[in-house]
């Protein structure tokens, strides 16, 4: 028998209670994590610079702190090659360094970390000696792990409610295969018993039913949206209610329907709310509507973008003279361009006269705004009428808020992007295309990171076969653009050109480029704190205070203590909110593009993004990082493992609910 397949069967046959494991002969050291530890500071440099030969001789150290810490550094670096080294560690006698060589293991995702885990999986641990090592390993095979392991991971029933370590690693390990879209029936039933079923610890819960959430292409049927409904109703946790509905949302009966809008009237956490307008979308319009209106009347912003996000997705064409009108109610600023946005989206193509009044609107609207964002917002809500292309160009392409410059360019690619292109500009399609590749090409010439960027992505396009129309010495002047680029400051455009350029050519996509070492951690920063670990982010819409979280990520603390001492964050802003899931700030331009000129890199232990307030860091992708950081507005668990948590909010979250696109920050204060 495989011998993979015969250790989760034997599994199935243990309930793994606390229970009577001889005591180990040997003396257990505590795991002692200090920040001026110089031997600390040592393994987060090498693990900064990357250099595993000198993180190997630490597996090996006395001191179980050391060992712990080298093995958690290969979660950050994340490299299949040193697994079995890490291998070695699973068999330590220290839970904690066990637990952290697992998390390292499934952090390389690689299928080689597969049998190493399932044999370290400590079996008979009926003492609980080794709950956090299991618990990890559980998780790390849903990041490495074949679907047959899924499959046999479902399937244990054995562990009981107090058996939560291991329960927490069931349901983290069919949540971690799911968001790597390998998804059974028997998990989506594990974890539908785990979300629904109050007889399970909290946590579980909230893991199971996040799954419900994240988990794509998932069969529920009538039944289970009854199960889903009744624990909705009954839940008190507003991060499980959350989840609840939108997996509620994929069962979509006239039940489920029924008891979504019953819940949503009582519902007084917005969140809540926000979600369930999120599974909504998957019922007919017309039974809908009315709930979706009220929310756009909310005075909670959050509430009403979400349900601007519904009509847009959602709406119809009979209705857009309707969106039209609501847009031009007492409303705020982006509810009013969201619903004009709507209305040009819907609009039926016969009613020329009520669009061209539309557009009308919008260019006047675009000409008097006097906010960047505002200006940004109606350049969206024109782009859904493809025929603005040339007059988007001539009054954004120049702009001079680089706000306004990467909307135009967004808008531009938005419309190139639309899969009725053809059968929208009929005849003249081949000359708008024609003018579309020569604003791209233009935007090569301006130095704009961003325009280049979003030009790039615009001239990746299959459908309209752009690669036939631009002939090999445009694409040599593709070449000198990406040669002009500051790196690691312009990585992400370096990364969006190369690969457009690979396509022009009809190579295979190159792997992105990470940057090289730049920036050491500056360690005398971090001495500055030893006494005081918080921030205070001044806004327009209130304070938010921080705590720091030096230990986990030493090298992004010190990084925004010091941009922070230099004023970099004064008057900066949050340019991106998206409703129930974070808000994003700090970049030096506004619009979510730029950098300075180097970058750190991503600090990854095995911390999980389990409720709203974390403070993490905004990437292109692991170890691009620099000034732009995010705080989450509820459990983003997709995100653990790859996005560096630093710093947890402690008072001010009504703040962060406030804060909507162009919030400004006026200040960041160290305590």
């Amino acid at each position: 028998m495989n011998r993979t397949i015969a250790f989760f069967l034997m599994l199935l046959g243990f309930s793994l209670q606390w229970g009577c494991v001889p005591p180990s002969d040997k003396v257990i050291t505590d795991i002692n994590v200090q920040l001026d530890d110089p031997t600390f500071r040592k393994i987060h440099d090498f693990q900064d610079q990357q250099l595993v030969d000198s993180l190997y001789p630490f597996f090996h150290h006395e001191d179980p702190t050391y060992r712990y810490l080298a093995a958690l550094a290969f979660g950050s670096i994340k490299t299949a090659a040193a697994n079995d080294s890490l291998a070695l560690l699973l068999s330590d006698p220290i839970d904690e360094v066990r637990a952290a060589a697992a998390y390292a293991i499934g952090q390389a995702g690689d299928v080689s970390g597969e049998p190493l885990l399932i044999q370290a999986f400590a079996r008979e641990d009926t003492a609980g000696l080794f709950r956090l090592s299991n618990r990890a390993i559980l998780e790390a095979v849903g990041k490495c792990g074949s679907e047959e392991n899924l499959r046999s991971l479902a399937t244990i029933t054995t562990y009981q409610a107090r058996d939560t370590a291991l329960l927490e690693g069931q349901a983290w390990g069919i949540y971690r295969f799911a968001l790597r879209k390998i998804i059974l029936p028997e998990g989506t039933s594990r974890m539908l018993a785990m979300a629904t079923g109050m007889n399970y610890p909290a946590r579980v819960r909230l893991i199971a039913a996040n799954y419900l959430l994240r988990a794509e292409n998932i069969s529920l049927d009538s039944m289970a949206g009854e199960t889903i409904g009744r624990a909705l109703e009954s839940e008190r946790d507003p991060d499980i209610r959350m989840a609840l509905a939108v997996g509620l949302g994929k069962a979509p009966t006239q039940a489920a329907l029924k008891t979504l809008l019953a819940v949503y009237d009582k519902e007084t956490d917005y969140r809540v709310q926000c979600n369930i307008l999120r599974a909504l979308t998957n019922f007919d319009y017309a039974q809908v509507q009315a709930t979706a209106l009220k929310a756009l009347k909310s005075p909670n912003l959050n509430l009403a973008n979400r349900a601007v996000q519904y009509f847009l997705e959602k709406g119809i064409p009979q209705d857009a003279t309707f969106y039209w009108r609501t847009a031009k109610d007492t409303l705020p600023w982006p509810i009013q361009l969201g619903m004009y946005q709507a209305a040009n989206r819907h609009i039926p193509a016969y009613s020329v006269e009520a669009r061209d009044a539309i557009n009308g609107e919008l260019r006047q609207r675009l000409r008097s705004a006097t906010s960047p964002y505002e200006k940004a917002a109606a350049i969206r809500a024109m782009s859904e009428f493809g025929w603005n292309f040339r007059f988007l160009y001539q009054e954004g392409a120049t702009a001079e808020s680089p706000i306004i410059r990467t909307a135009t360019m967004e808008a531009l690619a938005a419309i190139s992007n639309r899969t009725d292109f053809r059968a929208f500009f009929g005849e003249g399609y081949r000359q708008v295309r024609r003018e579309l590749i020569y604003y791209f090409m233009q935007a090569m010439h301006s130095g704009d990171p961003a325009m280049i960027a979003i030009a790039a992505g615009g001239l990746h396009n299959e459908r309209l076969n752009y690669q036939t129309y631009i002939d090999s010495v445009a694409i040599k002047m593709l070449d000198a653009t990406l040669e002009k680029l500051e790196l690691p400051k312009e990585i992400e455009t370096y990364n969006e050109l190369n690969k457009t350029i690979a396509f022009l050519r009809n190579q295979p996509e190159p792997a992105a480029k990470t940057p090289a070492y730049n920036h050491p951690i500056d360690w005398t920063m971090l001495s500055r704190i030893a006494n005081g670990k918080h921030a205070i982010i001044r806004t327009g819409v209130g304070d938010i205070e921080l705590e720091f979280m030096p230990e986990a990520a030493p090298g992004t603390v010190a990084n925004f203590i010091a941009l922070t001492q230099q004023g970099f964050y004064s008057d900066k802003t949050f340019h991106r909110v998206v409703p129930n899931f974070v808000i994003q700030g700090g970049g030096p331009r506004g619009d979510g593009y730029g950098s300075l000129d180097y970058s750190i890199r991503s600090e990854l232990p095995p911390l999980h993004y389990d409720s709203g307030g974390y403070v993490g860091m905004a990437s292109s992708g692991n170890h691009t990082e620099c000034t732009q950081f995010f705080i989450t507005h509820s459990p983003t668990p997709h995100l653990d493992g790859n996005y560096t948590i630093f710093a947890k909010v402690v008072k001010g979250m009504e703040a962060v609910h406030l804060v909507q696109a162009g919030t400004q920050i006026s200040e960041i204060l160290i305590q």
